[in-house]
């Protein structure tokens, strides 16, 4: 069973942690380097955002991967770790209730992508470079609890069978919204509006793309191991 889920996860997680490193660098990429121009177009190093608050300068001799590459290179090896382990994740949830057919696969994809995407993003869109942000350690507090409601939620509406507890579900989902996410004093970005929209809209459908991806071939390699077969 072990050996099971790692050929399921190592092998899903290689070919949607790919098709994210396309669909990145063609799309959403270029989004962050346009958008990394105006911030490196401020002229001042220091940034006051909101009477009261730190300020915060930027590290000229930090290190960053090169365009190109470096940066290719980057972020595949980022995107391969999250997909190996999100890929984890689905085979071990196959072993305790494994898909009767591949497309059921989407629908577990569907709701990682609810749990880890859409239902953060809700209250903490995702950001380009020169936005501003509140405490980092609030944002992550939230973003794991709201991943851990969605989940709890999503599985009691899912596989309850009383309405109770599928009420129940309805209400641990929406607790982390009722609470609302950390918010910075005041929000400003150096980016145009235009180019944050049309970034917000690249990053939710190529999470989408990745994790349809995700679902459907792991439950089809899954599957296939099962059975002891290589055919679908």
């Amino acid at each position: 069973m072990i050996k099971r889920i790692a050929q399921t996860a190592g092998f899903t997680g290689l070919l949607a942690a790919l098709l994210l490193t396309l669909l990145q660098s063609f799309w959403v990429s270029p989004l962050i380097l346009q958008a990394e121009t105006f911030e490196k177009s401020e002229p001042v190093a220091v940034h006051e955002h909101a009477a009261g608050t730190a300020a915060h300068t930027h590290d000229t001799e930090a290190w960053e991967p090169e365009d190109g590459w470096q940066r290719v290179v980057s972020t595949t090896g980022g995107n391969l770790v999250v997909a190996v382990g999100f890929a984890l994740m689905l085979a071990g949830l196959y072993t305790l209730r494994a898909p009767t057919k591949t497309s059921q696969g989407l629908l577990w994809g569907l709701a990682g992508y609810a749990t880890f995407v859409l239902a953060p993003t809700l209250g903490l869109p995702p950001e380009l470079p020169g936005t501003a942000a509140a405490d980092l350690a609030s944002r992550q507090t939230w973003w794991i609890g709201t991943a851990a409601s969605t989940a709890v939620g999503l599985a009691l509406i899912v596989f309850s069978r009383h309405w109770l507890m599928k009420l129940l579900g309805v209400a641990i989902l929406a607790v982390p919204h009722v609470i609302g996410a950390p918010q910075p004093e005041v929000h400003s970005m150096l980016a145009p509006e235009a180019l944050e929209a049309q970034f917000k809209i690249a990053s939710q459908l190529t999470n989408v793309a990745f994790w349809l991806a995700l679902g459907l071939i792991s439950a089809w390699l899954f599957r296939r191991k099962s059975d002891g077969q290589y055919h679908a």
